[in-house]
């Protein structure tokens, strides 16, 4: 699983290529999304602070990262901040995805239990639009070439 790829390159790839099951296909592309999720969310908090009590430069860069991002966005976040998250994820295009959602969770201060609901609600959605557009364009391909 890449962070460029994660589900919309697994999922092709399965159906494609391997010819898998659909419903097994979604399953581990879905689960192996998720994993190197779960890692980012519990494990980037402790990281920072630690280099920023570490190092004067990941400080200034840090702080610099969560007022500016925070300033920024905060608004637009706070209103819609759990269907952000989720169409965020949700969106299946290049840097839209579950570790990306990871990292604007950690950004915006959100707690790792409540970022990883909508992050795997918006892997769900993601996965079945991808799988939906594998199924389809298959089935197009089929008829044409028929």
């Amino acid at each position: 699983m890449t962070p460029v790829g994660e589900l919309r390159a697994s999922i092709p790839l399965a159906l494609g290529t391997y010819g898998m099951n659909i419903f097994e296909t979604y399953i581990i592309s879905v689960l192996g999304n998720l994993v190197p999720v779960i890692a980012i969310l519990w494990i980037l908090e402790p990281i920072s602070k630690f280099l920023m009590n570490r190092s004067s430069l990941a400080n200034r860069f840090f702080t610099w990262l969560f007022k500016h991002t925070r300033r920024k966005y905060s608004k637009r976040f706070e209103r819609y901040e759990s269907f952000a998250l989720i169409g965020f994820v949700g969106i299946p295009l290049p840097v839209t995805g579950g570790w990306t959602g990871a990292l604007i969770a950690f950004v915006f201060g959100i707690p790792p239990k409540k970022a990883l609901l909508h992050i795997f609600a918006g892997v769900l959605i993601a996965g079945l639009i991808v799988t939906i557009i594998c199924k389809t364009v298959g089935h197009i391909k089929f008829i044409i070439a028929g």
